[in-house]
């Protein structure tokens, strides 16, 4: 699906009316057929196997009902889209009007925090046409908790890692009703490969879901009469659970999913000569397991054999966390590839933390290192210093002087460099890893993995140590470690 916001690409044409109304009229005639045969079905209602073939059939109806009315939009042309501050109300659909939509599109531009909602969506979500559409932060709150975090999940794959979406959460309609969505979407990148919106197709899947149930429960229930030789296929629906339909209260309790942590895991592959780096990275959630945190690492190999490191953390949970982390690794990546150096990089995201509409703070640490002559120049903010292991020993870098991303304090960001030599380790981490209550742990257990690190073959096998130390500990927030060993 082309993006509605950046129009510097051909937009593809529609099919001929002809094609697309030949397949309106095949998916009619289909539809009735499967009608007739669910209609022949009903004769034997007492009988287990003749209900079961019915729902089947019900379903599949819904199935074609909703692929008609997919080819009808597709004749109609792209939909009108509306946003809120370009677009005055339409007028409210009559209560004899057409059947509800089923299909909606939204896009959401991280550059200029604009929201596009096509008119379909607001039916969908159950909001008066010509309202602000819901922002990416806003959009939480309309699901029912237990959805949230995967909601967080989805997107997050998507703005940071450049992964397609495909998933189901549930929103609370304003008269309380529950209605399940099912969101597919991708997202658009600029002409430097950074994430510059989300585009996404969302559809309500209630009566799909419903029939599902009904033909489970149908089957079963042929089961138990004897009426199938065949045992239950493996598995649920895996999507509404009886009990927990469309059109129930919102109070009523839902199977919480916890969402694995998204981040950046293309890592530069290990070079195969003395001087490059071996890369490995991990993150840590916290005790509670909850919301996604504002915890990132990456890198990236940049022009000339050097490479670019980093980890850093920003306030704030889920989607809010989500897209601020988004916009900061994309003008990080972007800059480093560009060869602006780290201090200057860092005064450059400041201003950018500052003046976005995504008001946030954060720590950082930015490093890049140049193979060619093993010289590391770095810069912080307010961040925890690298820290340099060799030969059995350890020790933190002294910090160049860095105040917090986004304090708006116009103060320069210091840079230093230190020369890095074939076996040496380098550590960077969020001050997540050690933090485990208000006395703190501090550097030290990890400067005391020294002996450790010195017999290790490879940079997995050191953040291997450091999870064996720290994973069990009860930590206050999320946290991530990025080890990088100079090869021998």
């Amino acid at each position: 699906m082309p993006s509605h916001l950046f129009a510097d690409r051909p937009a593809p044409q529609p099919p001929a009316h002809g094609a697309v109304d030949a397949l309106i009229h095949r998916a009619r005639q289909l539809r009735g057929d499967v009608a007739a045969v669910g209609r022949d079905a009903a004769t034997g209602e007492d009988d287990p196997q003749a209900r079961w073939q019915r729902a089947l059939c019900d379903l599949a109806v819904q199935h074609l009902d909703d692929l008609d009315q997919h080819l009808g939009q597709l004749r109609a042309g792209p939909p009108a889209r509306r946003s809120g501050a370009r677009h005055a109300p339409a007028d409210a659909p009559s209560a004899d009007g057409p059947p509800p939509q089923r299909v909606g599109s939204a896009e959401w531009n991280l550059l200029t925090d604009e929201v596009s909602w096509s008119e379909e969506l607001y039916e969908i979500f159950g909001r008066p046409p010509g309202s602000p559409p819901l922002s990416l932060d806003d959009l939480p709150s309309v699901l029912l908790p237990d959805d949230q975090a995967k909601l967080t999940a989805m997107v997050t794959g998507c703005l940071v890692d450049g992964r397609p979406m495909d998933g189901e959460f549930r929103i609370v309609l304003p008269d309380n009703r529950v209605r399940t969505l099912h969101m597919t979407g991708e997202p658009v990148l600029d002409a430097e490969g950074c994430t510059a919106a989300m585009w996404a197709v969302l559809r309500d899947v209630g009566e799909l879901r419903r029939g599902e149930e009904s033909v489970d429960r149908s089957r079963d229930a042929a089961l138990r009469d004897g009426h199938h030789d065949t045992a239950p296929q493996d598995g649920a629906t895996g999507r509404v659970s009886p009990g927990q339909t469309e059109e129930t209260p919102a109070t009523e309790p839902q199977g919480s999913v916890a969402p694995p942590w998204r981040g950046s895991l293309r890592l530069p592959p290990p070079g195969d000569r003395p001087g490059t780096l071996d890369i490995a990275a991990h993150h840590l959630p916290s005790a509670s397991g909850g919301l996604i945190g504002g915890d990132w690492y990456d890198a990236m190999e940049l022009p000339g054999g050097r490479t670019l490191l980093t980890v850093g953390d920003l306030t704030g949970h889920a989607l809010p966390a989500t897209s601020a982390m988004s916009l900061v690794l994309g003008a990080l990546r972007g800059m480093a590839l560009a060869g602006i150096e780290p201090g200057a990089l860092m005064g450059h995201l400041d201003h950018l933390l500052e003046s976005s509409m995504r008001s946030a703070l954060g720590s950082a640490l930015c490093c890049r290192y140049d193979s060619a002559g093993g010289v590391l120049s770095w810069a912080q903010a307010g961040h925890p210093p690298p820290l340099l292991f060799r030969d059995g020993t350890a020790r933190q870098l002294p910090p160049p002087d860095g105040v917090l991303l986004g304090a708006g304090s116009q103060l320069a960001y210091e840079q230093e460099e230190v020369r890095l030599l074939p076996g040496d380790v380098l550590m960077l981490h969020t001050d997540g890893l050690t933090r485990r209550d208000d006395r703190g742990a501090g550097p030290e257990r990890l400067l005391a993995l020294a002996h450790r690190f010195a017999h290790a073959r490879t940079a997995q096998e050191c953040v291997r140590g450091v999870v064996e130390e720290f994973g069990g500990a009860e930590r206050l927030d999320d946290a991530c470690v990025l080890v990088a060993r100079i090869r021998t």
